[in-house]
């Protein structure tokens, strides 16, 4: 691609989205160029208090804990309280959390911190993620989330280099300086990232008594399809929380030092950064079903390929491998969550889904520390291929019976209702999904995070 048709792509990828969505994007880059805790706390534990591997999975399993606790929690406070309020609440607890960490010496303090630091880390997500739906038309929420998930990976490959430089010298200056960068989110949330809930129906009352919400927690888990959705996200994600929690303790254990890792997961990052956009034009008007089972596979040999590695060279080269699922993955199959959701239900439905990769997160850790200490990496790595290979068998029974229009995002056309005076101009269009599903099914709202 030539340089003018490079800046074509460029501006054609970023235009036409709101100023709050650029807001709120610059806030997750703050907040993922200070990352230190994720991606260190198993090296930490190991070389620097000398830990086993089992422990080092048992600490980072609480941390993924705290996550799913959050989860359903923020999900709740995203709808009944705002997503601002929740993302400041979060960001907040965020950095006292990890400072605290940082000066924990005893292993009961370490995995109890550790907890709290999952929850806070975790609840801003179902927030972040309904705002998003909030703010940015269906037909460009495809090329949002994948911006955002760019801003992600552009923070950590700087941060994970970065920290890995810091651990070198000092792991508490990395906690302190995450704190720091949480901080820096927390205000540009509240100074520049205006309220985005939409406007609540009136109350209604039955028999003098307030009725229950329509949408529950308890209709998201009725709700199948999603539940296999979320089943699937699940898998996905144990395979890709393997390259925080099981890849820096093999690293470890060739004799490879935190820089290294350090280098080598920044390929991660360095990969999406320059390849997200391109991708994402891609894959945008494409079967959402092969992207699926295609990212699934390649997520679960690229790390089956790990087995084969013994030097920096060759562990980035299997990261190379399972960053392209990555890319293809993670904005495919969030635009397919966010598509299937009410939009009054969005922060329930988004701590459902977020949900899975907090399960994810503390699954994987119990599952690498067992694994490489009773039998070694290399069969760590070939139960990812293994998972992967599941999946994609799951992705493909359960797309196969989507509708069409659900599977390639064709909305219909829908005149938007008169809007009052006073209503934002945020709320001023209806969800074309939710619609597509109410007028399809009188019944219970079917929901999706």
């Amino acid at each position: 691609m030539s340089v003018a048709g490079l800046r074509t792509a460029v501006r054609e990828t970023v235009s036409g989205l709101p100023r709050a969505f650029w807001w709120l994007w610059l806030s997750t880059l703050v907040n993922r160029l200070g990352g230190f805790v994720a991606t260190f706390m198993a090296l930490y534990l190991t070389l620097e208090r000398g830990y086993s591997a089992s422990y080092a999975g048992l600490v980072v399993a609480l941390h993924g804990l705290g996550g799913v606790v959050s989860s359903l929690g923020a999900g709740v406070m995203t709808d009944r309280l705002g997503r601002r309020p929740t993302m400041l609440i979060a960001q907040l607890s965020m950095a006292v959390s990890v400072a605290v960490l940082g000066f924990m010496e005893h292993p009961v303090a370490i995995a109890v911190v550790a907890l709290f630091v999952g929850m806070a880390s975790n609840a801003s997500r179902p927030a972040v993620q309904a705002m998003m739906a909030d703010i940015v038309p269906p037909k460009d929420r495809v090329r949002a989330f994948s911006l955002n998930y760019w801003a992600i990976n552009l923070g950590f490959a700087v941060s994970a280099a970065g920290a890995g430089f810091i651990a070198e010298y000092s792991y508490l200056a990395g906690f302190l300086v995450e704190a720091v960068m949480v901080l820096a989110c927390a205000v540009v949330v509240f100074l520049k990232v205006p309220e985005s809930r939409p406007a609540q129906a009136p109350v209604k009352r039955v028999g003098g008594k307030r009725a229950k919400d329509e949408v529950r927690l308890t209709t998201v888990l009725r709700d199948g399809r999603f539940m296999g959705v979320v089943g699937l996200s699940f898998l996905v994600a144990l395979i890709f929380q393997q390259g925080y929690v099981g890849l820096p303790v093999a690293m470890g254990a060739d004799g490879l030092s935190s820089s290294d890792f350090g280098t080598a997961i920044a390929v991660n990052g360095v990969l999406i950064v320059a390849l997200q956009i391109p991708v994402t034009r891609f894959i945008q008007h494409r079967d959402p079903r092969r992207l699926l089972i295609i990212s699934s596979l390649v997520a679960g040999y690229g790390f089956g390929l790990t087995a084969f590695a013994g030097s920096v060279a060759v562990y980035a080269l299997t990261v190379c491998v399972w960053t392209l699922a990555e890319i293809v993955n993670a904005p495919t199959q969030t635009g397919l969550v966010v598509q299937l959701s009410p939009a009054q239900g969005r922060g329930r439905y988004q701590g459902v889904y977020t949900m899975s990769w907090s399960v994810a997160a503390l699954v994987a850790p119990l599952m690498s520390g067992f694994v490489i200490d009773r039998y070694g990496a290399a069969w760590l790595w070939g139960a990812c291929a293994v998972i992967g290979t599941v999946a994609g068998l799951g992705y493909w029974l359960l797309m196969r019976d989507l509708p069409r229009e659900e599977v390639l995002g064709e909305e219909p056309v829908i005149e938007p209702a008169p809007v009052p005076a006073q209503a934002r101009p945020d709320q001023a269009e209806p969800d074309p999904a939710a619609t597509m599903e109410r007028a399809a099914d009188p019944g219970p709202v079917r929901t999706t995070p």
